[in-house]
């Protein structure tokens, strides 16, 4: 359980901790500003009473009362007969509309739906009182949503903020070592070269010779490869088909005898923009990645199949499988499930395809037992 929290979860909690104890303050603020609203229209209510009933208007208090009446100005209600016919109110504001009664007939509905009505006789049978909320109250009532929405907000912001630093740093990462990486072959590639040159003097050496030449050239393949990495490599029109051949010509003479490579497409030509380096390269990663995954015997297929605006290149094996919990994971820089690697093969090919060919790479479909499809996205 704990792998799966991190400071992302921490922030989450307290931000959920913040808001619902300001919930919970405001909730009880707000009911008992909600029982001296009602305290307060039963005042009024008893005052409109008094002066409906006093007809004297000798009572040295009636001003008094009077004052409590009509000053009022922050509680909305609206005064009902025994009927349920509407016969006065007050606060309800109406310069938003012309239809007043139609705004009337709402606002009683509204009120009946928040509050028992406070009922009184006015000298003239029972009359009836709905009374709804003040401003004040119905801002605090919606205040801790308000608070939620910028808390919610903020932590998108931060979070957004934060990833995008994380894959910065990462970024950066990547490019020094692939730099270095480069840098680091190149000074024994350029010895090695002027010994091959050397021997090439010897005749007898011809076999040996050739086979450490093409050795040499793989490793400056190797080295030019990361050199690309983290700069702008030119995209060339290329036939995919040749480049996807030569690949599977190339891993099979190195893949174990009872491992199979083919190739499945039904056109000889497909031109697309790449980078030929970068793009063997990441089809060397996913062939390398099947063929750890199949204990050395099986078959890896490679089809191709081409639409007007989008190429699917699907590699596909029958080794053991990706568990669904493990399958968000395999891109991330430094998981792998082997003893030996540092897990950068697949995070360098999504990187290759989404960043410089503005594709995709994505598991299509993987379970247990049975293997694995990847799925490459190129859209011309």
């Amino acid at each position: 359980m704990r792998q799966y929290i991190n400071w992302k979860t921490y922030l989450i909690l307290v931000a959920l901790f913040i808001v619902g104890a300001t919930l919970l303050y405001t909730n009880r603020l707000a009911a008992k500003l909600g029982n001296e609203e009602k305290l307060k229209i039963e005042q009024v209510v008893a005052g409109i009473k008094m002066l409906s009933t006093d007809t004297s208007n000798r009572d040295p208090y009636l001003s008094f009362i009077s004052n409590i009446v009509f000053e009022d100005k922050t509680i909305p209600f609206i005064l009902t007969d025994e009927k349920g016919n509407i016969i006065g109110n007050r606060n309800v504001d109406t310069t938003k509309t012309r239809d007043t009664k139609k705004l009337f007939n709402d606002k009683l509905t509204e009120y009946k739906s928040k509050h028992a009505p406070i009922v009184s006789d006015f000298g003239a049978g029972k009359n009836y009182v709905y009374y709804g909320e003040s401003y004040l109250l119905t801002q605090l009532r919606y205040f801790p949503y308000v608070q939620l929405a910028i808390i919610i907000l903020f932590l998108v912001v931060v979070l957004i903020a934060l990833s995008s630093a994380h894959r910065s740093i990462q970024n950066q990462v990547w490019v020094g070592l692939s730099k270095e990486t480069a840098h680091q072959l190149g000074t024994p590639l350029s010895s090695m070269e002027a010994w091959v040159e050397l021997l090439k003097e010897h005749p007898v050496n011809d076999m040996a010779v050739t086979e450490m030449q093409k050795d040499i050239d793989r490793l400056k393949l190797v080295a030019d490869r990361f050199g690309k990495v983290g700069s702008s490599p030119q995209l060339v029109e290329e036939n995919l088909i040749e480049r996807l051949r030569n690949m599977v010509d190339y891993m099979q003479k190195r893949a174990p005898h009872k491992v199979s490579i083919k190739l499945l497409a039904k056109e000889d030509i497909i031109s697309v923009s790449l980078s030929a380096a970068l793009f063997d390269w990441v089809i060397e990663n996913m062939i390398k990645n099947a063929l750890d995954a199949m204990a050395g015997s099986g078959v890896i297929e490679i089809s191709v199949v081409n639409t007007v605006h989008t190429i699917y290149i699907d590699i596909k094996d029958n080794g053991k499988g990706i568990p669904k919990h493990l399958i968000k994971k395999v891109f991330n820089p430094g998981f792998t499930t082997k003893k030996r690697g540092w897990g950068l093969g697949l995070s360098l090919s999504k990187r290759i395809i989404e960043k410089y060919h503005h594709g995709s790479l994505f598991v299509k479909q993987s379970e247990v037992g049975k293997g694995t499809t990847f799925r490459i996205v190129l859209r011309r």
